[in-house]
């Protein structure tokens, strides 16, 4: 039963959407600054633009002498330190972008690299912005203070989705965009496509969400189903058109992965890695599952054998439950932490927690112990996943070496306490044990 719009409710509303508008006010300057400031910056959509540009110049993308070729010809340069010349020249020139994404930036590849820059940055702020402001529709009706606090810290410590331009600022925020539309029924179309473009650009972000909806039944799972075909048709489109100037794309995409991923690599989980530490630190659970033994055989059983298990506790949940506005938000909220675990992500990805917000204050409206865990618990990982919070300590602490140890286990154990937490309230909610948390 909704509670009347008191003065006190009123004045909690405005306070709660004052703060998320001054944390979104803030991350569009910190952003915009760190990008400035950085020695390599939008390091992620310079690959993915230059990609795009070697094909329309009918180049093979994922070769890396032809990539390179280019990046230089157009006025790229590397670093005179050979350590750092490698590690760019492998963000850069390796491309690791599916076909699809190679598509969406196409129209953008057309321009000079200036205006593609700014134009890709006004639209991920904006949309993650947006995306935000959905969540909180969502959740300030049963915390808005909390939520507003909550979304505060999620948005302010999104730096790196401006200042890197990495491609999940946008599948991020098309994710969200699409959750609000098909739980809410509104805007059916904007949803199937914002959540179709997730998933071809970035499958392991959207994947799950995705799932939720194809899972959960009904009306749901039709629109899952939509979103599908289109995505189909985008990848299609896109690999005909690789294939057709880069025949062996697929076998050299396979080629760059695996570089990428060897000991020492930018993308490598293990203790040895050049690029998971750091601001822009890996959070999938390898990273602290490897440093009790740096071998792929011993850590991705481990890692997939106990993701896994959760997730399909999960599956089977929402199969048997189906779609409920009383528990949509407890199951997306799982899904959201979980699925960051199993496979590759860095933190930028982790901006999926904005599905978690109105499962936390839904929990903050009720009484009793659960309402402290659910803040206590997303407030950590929300922090512990933020650019800003790591920038400030490594620039305080200068990089040292017990820094970088630290970075390697908060974010994944606090995504893994997470997701099981919420887990554990989805299925107990769905079997029955709601308890109602009143509105404000």
């Amino acid at each position: 039963m909704t509670k009347s719009c008191t003065p006190k409710t009123m004045r909690a509303r405005q306070d709660g959407r004052l703060v998320l508008l001054l944390g979104c006010i803030l991350f569009v300057v910190l952003g915009t600054f760190a990008e400035h400031l950085s020695e390599t910056p939008v390091t992620d959509f310079t690959a993915v633009y230059y990609g795009a540009r070697c094909l329309i110049q009918h180049h093979d993308p994922y070769n890396v002498q032809e990539l390179s070729a280019l990046y230089t010809a157009e006025g790229g340069t590397f670093p005179s330190d050979p350590a750092e010349a490698r590690l760019l020249r492998m963000l850069i020139c390796y491309c690791v972008n599916l076909p699809t994404t190679i598509l969406l930036i196409a129209p953008l590849a057309i321009l000079p690299f200036k205006t593609a820059t700014a134009i890709w940055m006004a639209v991920v702020a904006a949309c993650f912005i947006f995306a935000a402001f959905l969540v909180w529709d969502v959740a300030a009706r049963y915390a808005p203070e909390i939520s507003g606090g909550l979304l505060f810290l999620l948005v302010v410590g999104g730096v790196l989705l401006l200042s890197s331009g990495n491609t999940a600022g946008l599948v991020v925020s098309l994710t969200v965009i699409a959750v609000w539309c098909l739980v809410r029924e509104r805007f059916a179309v904007a949803g199937v496509v914002c959540l179709a473009v997730s998933l071809a650009v970035k499958p392991h972000d959207a994947g799950f969400v995705w799932l939720y909806f194809f899972l959960a039944g009904g009306v749901q799972r039709k629109r899952a189903l939509q979103a599908l075909a289109v995505t189909a048709v985008l990848g299609l489109t896109s690999v005909l058109w690789v294939s057709r100037i880069a025949p062996d794309w697929s076998h050299e995409l396979q080629a760059n992965v695996r570089t990428g991923a060897l000991p020492g690599g930018a993308n490598n989980p293990g203790p040895t890695s050049a690029g998971g530490r750091g601001v822009d630190m890996m959070i999938n659970l390898q990273t602290v599952v490897s440093r009790f033994d740096d071998d792929p055989g011993f850590y991705n059983p481990v890692v997939y054998g106990l993701c896994g298990a959760l997730l399909l506790a999960w599956c089977v949940r929402t199969f048997r439950s189906g779609f409920s506005a009383d528990t949509v938000w407890f199951g997306l909220a799982a899904a959201g932490a979980l699925s960051l675990l199993p496979v590759y992500h860095r933190s930028y990805d982790a901006k999926l927690l904005l599905l978690t917000v109105p499962a936390c204050a839904m929990l903050w409206a009720r009484e009793g112990a659960i309402r402290w865990w659910a803040l206590a618990l997303t407030a950590a990982a929300i922090l512990s996943t933020s650019d800003l919070f790591w920038i400030l300590l490594f620039h305080f602490t200068r990089y040292s070496r017990s820094s970088l140890i630290l970075s390697t286990f908060p974010a994944p154990l606090l995504l893994l306490l997470l997701g099981v937490f919420y887990l554990w309230v989805y299925v107990k909610e769905s079997g029955g044990a709601a308890i109602a948390a009143q509105p404000a």
